[in-house]
Parts: C-alpha cells; sequence; structure tokens
C-alpha cells in the first residue's frame, strides 16, 4: 500500500541519531512521502535538503510558536526562499503556519502579524499553506476569508462539525495522526466518522503527539520511563485506528487519504 504521512518534521534533532533508519523504516512498510514543514527561517535549508535526500516533499514557514523570536526580516526571507525555489516540485506548500491559543505567553497580536502576512504570500506565490491549529480555528477562518488560499491542509485538526465544514469549503483537507488512537477522544473519533472520506489525510507530526500505543504518561515519566519518540513508520497504525473508526479496509483508507494529500498539494505520483 501507498503511504504519505502529510506532517513530519524529519529535521528535528531528536531524529539526528539515526534520520536515515527512521526513513528507511518508514519506507519499508510503504510511506513513500513525507511532508516536511519548516517552522522557522533558520530550518528553511535543511527541510528543503532533505526533501531531495529522500525524495519527500517540503514547506515553508514561520510557526506561531517561533513568532516571538521572528522578524520582518525573517519574513522578506522566507518570501525570497519561495521565490528561489519556485520551480522546485518538491516544494508544495506554505508552512507550517497558523495561530496557537494553548501555549501559555504567547502575544496572539504578534502571532496574527505573522499568519496573515504569509497568507498574503501565499497568495502572492499561489502556494497551499499547511495550518497549525489549536484552539484557533475561528481566528483562522477568519484569516482565511481575508486572505483566500488556494487551500490546504489543517493540521491535527481537533475542531467542531461546523468548523471542519468551512476548513473544507475553502478547500481544505484535515490531518488526523497518534491523537486519534486514544480511547477518550471522543470528539475526534466523532469528527473523522463523521466527516467525508475525500477530506482527511493522515498524518504523524514525527517526533510529536505519539500515538497511544507510544504514550508514556506523566506518571510513567516521573518513574523514568521515557516518552515514546513518534516517527512516520507509524502511519499504516494509525491508518488502522481510521479504518476501524470508519468501518473501512485498510487499502481503502491508503486510497483515499494518499490521494487526498495528492490533490490538495499538487503532488504528482502517477
Amino acid at each position: 500500500m501507498f503511504w504519505i504521512d502529510s506532517h513530519c518534521h524529519l529535521d528535528a534533532p531528536e531524529f539526528a541519531p539515526d534520520r536515515d533508519a527512521v526513513r528507511q523504516s518508514a519506507r519499508a512498510v510503504g510511506v513513500q512521502t513525507c511532508v516536511i514543514p519548516a517552522v522557522q527561517a533558520s530550518n528553511f535549508d535543511s527541510v528543503r535538503q532533505l526533501a531531495h535526500q529522500y525524495q519527500d516533499v517540503y514547506a515553508l514557514g514561520i510557526h506561531p510558536i517561533y513568532t516571538p523570536l521572528a522578524s520582518e526580516t525573517d519574513l522578506r526571507s522566507l518570501d525570497l526562499a519561495l521565490q528561489a525555489h519556485r520551480n522546485d516540485p518538491r516544494l508544495v506548500a506554505l508552512g507550517e503556519i497558523g495561530l496557537d491559543g494553548f501555549v501559555p505567553g504567547l502575544d496572539m497580536a504578534r502571532q496574527q502579524l505573522f499568519y496573515l502576512a504569509q497568507l498574503k504570500l501565499a497568495q502572492q506565490h499561489q502556494l497551499p499553506v499547511i495550518l497549525h491549529v489549536r484552539r484557533s480555528a475561528d481566528a483562522l477562518l477568519k484569516g482565511l476569508r481575508q486572505y483566500p488560499v488556494i487551500g490546504g491542509i489543517a493540521h491535527a485538526f481537533n475542531g467542531s462539525v461546523q468548523q471542519a465544514k468551512q476548513f473544507i469549503a475553502m478547500g481544505f483537507k484535515l490531518g488526523f495522526g497518534g491523537a486519534l488512537s486514544f480511547e477518550r477522544a471522543n470528539q475526534l473519533r466523532l469528527l473523522a466518522s463523521a466527516l467525508p472520506l475525500d477530506a482527511l489525510v493522515l498524518e504523524t507530526d514525527a517526533p510529536d503527539i505519539p500515538p497511544q500505543w507510544l504514550y508514556a504518561t506523566a506518571q510513567q515519566r516521573a518513574q523514568g520511563m521515557a516518552q515514546g519518540r513518534n516517527s512516520p513508520d507509524q502511519v499504516p497504525a494509525i491508518a488502522q485506528v481510521l479504518a476501524d473508526i470508519r468501518g473501512l479496509s485498510l487499502a481503502a483508507v491508503a486510497l483515499a487519504t494518499s490521494r487526498n494529500v495528492c490533490s490538495v498539494l499538487a503532488i504528482d505520483k502517477t
């Protein structure tokens, strides 16, 4: 089966000791493509180089959590990078961008400044966007109504059905990952079962958001157990959770979710 991890931070320092092995392990279980999003200007080159090294694809953008140290110069660097690599078929989106209403201490007004500026760049460069959606769906939708883009992926979506439908109407696919595996994730599982299959994509957010089988509780971590590192080879197992929720075969989920990513990010896998 052919899988796509639509959100994988393969450049993260957690993968420094064994990055080649991690990517090889994912390919061995059928994860043929990873989408590697940047989070700040300093890793624009690294995500591009990794995408070419592993025959993956990448996105360039400034993550909301990195906005406290970001500047107008970083926005200019993003614009220049998008221009310089506009003919690179492995550059498929502007991201990871968005708003975070969960992490304490972040200036929402500053996040908004960078979010809207990057939506304008997405318009200018005619690229879809990969959105960070964390307690921010309505504010993100407001920005998209102000500066419409050609769609994209709402990463780690956990909003309401109504919000989901608004993103879908704007040309977005919704990313589901390891959080779906937790038995108490009732709202998330309801979303995964109720939304159209052609609106869903799979992701890991590796090394973050480990699925339940890799997750160590706070008590276990206090006792010295390490938190399981998420990795792109978890996509088929996460897909099995989605298949069970929807009563579909694993092959049907593979076909639909991979097709959805290719469609929204214009990835050519013919």
